[in-house]
């Protein structure tokens, strides 16, 4: 069977790096924008994923809705309404995308740019095509309004394969609760785990990071960022965190919250217990923690500090 034509060129833009310097200055622009915590709002950690998806919503259904509109006669102001609505909605969608992209990988970001200009065209031609309505110039304005439904649907269709096909902004450590197998795992020695040092161990499969308190306590985490797989066993620890050397997401040790982005999506966290000198894990498959390390009590459960440590008698 011949390769789908479309698939192959999407594979060669991801594998050209002519763009990577424009790709780099864009990348560090993003990264200076003062945005404080905004950055996380619009990466969409409190939505739990991210929040560039639902925010398009609003200009590509307004400006699909103006397109129904333009091929009825006599429906032209609602048309121009609808235009107006999505070039508003389309700046919030755009900065939501923007930091988003700035923490992807070169194959991703490749993809990213093009994404990024065939909506700038789009939205260049629906800004025409607003000015042209608005004085009158109904088919030039349902002209370019055509125009631009093709240069946002051209974007669409990137943006499609960087979800799916290329991963992006998807939760890169879900698989772990379905391939760790229940019960207890014996992976290390208590004297091989150096005190507030990640280590790396491997249950199933699936890496582990493994953190040794001054105090004795251990945490432990599944070790690939659920950002983008970023190692953390390889990050720094601090004031009982993690952070991914890679994008600079931080994870609580204690139960795998993710305390800042861009991660979207907590850490799978593990309660842990010393046995004959020896750390045994078993992946924690309870409430979800929250912001503050709050969890629902039930009755039957383990409860208190030593839960929240992740550590189980």
């Amino acid at each position: 069977m011949k390769q789908n034509r479309m698939l192959w060129l999407l594979d060669r833009l991801e594998r050209q790096p002519r763009a990577d310097p424009l790709i780099d200055t864009l990348r560090s622009g993003v990264h200076k924008l003062p945005l404080g915590a905004s950055r996380d709002l619009l990466h969409g950690r409190w939505l739990g994923h991210p929040v560039h998806p639902l925010m398009v919503q609003v200009p590509i259904g307004s400006w699909l809705s103006a397109a129904v509109l333009d091929m009825r006669p006599g429906r032209s102001r609602e048309a121009t309404l609808l235009v107006g609505v999505g070039l508003a909605a389309a700046a919030p969608a755009a900065a939501a995308g923007a930091v988003d992209w700035a923490e992807l990988r070169p194959e991703q970001a490749r993809v990213g740019l093009v994404h990024a200009l065939a909506n700038v065209a789009g939205v260049g031609l629906y800004a025409a095509s607003l000015t042209c309505r608005l004085r009158g110039r109904d088919a030039a304005g349902r002209t370019l309004g055509f125009l631009g439904m093709t240069a946002v649907s051209l974007g669409g269709l990137l943006g499609g394969h960087l979800a799916y096909r290329q991963a992006s902004g998807a939760n890169h450590a879900e698989e772990v609760p379905h391939v760790v197998r229940e019960g207890w795992h014996r992976v290390a020695a208590v004297a091989d785990l150096p005190v507030g040092r990640p280590e790396r161990r491997v249950v199933d499969d699936v890496p582990v990071l493994l953190v040794r308190e001054a105090g004795g306590a251990v945490h432990a985490l599944a070790e690939r960022c659920s950002h983008l797989a970023g190692p953390l066993a390889e990050g720094t620890v601090a004031d009982g965190c993690v952070t991914c050397p890679w994008h600079g997401s931080v994870f609580r040790l204690s139960d795998g919250w993710n305390v800042r982005g861009p991660a979207t999506a907590p850490q799978p966290a593990f309660d842990t217990r010393e046995v004959d000198g020896h750390v045994e894990i078993r992946l924690r498959r309870d409430d979800p923690p929250s912001a503050d390390g709050w969890r629902p009590h039930f009755k039957g459960r383990s409860t208190g500090a030593h839960r929240a440590h992740g550590r189980s008698s």
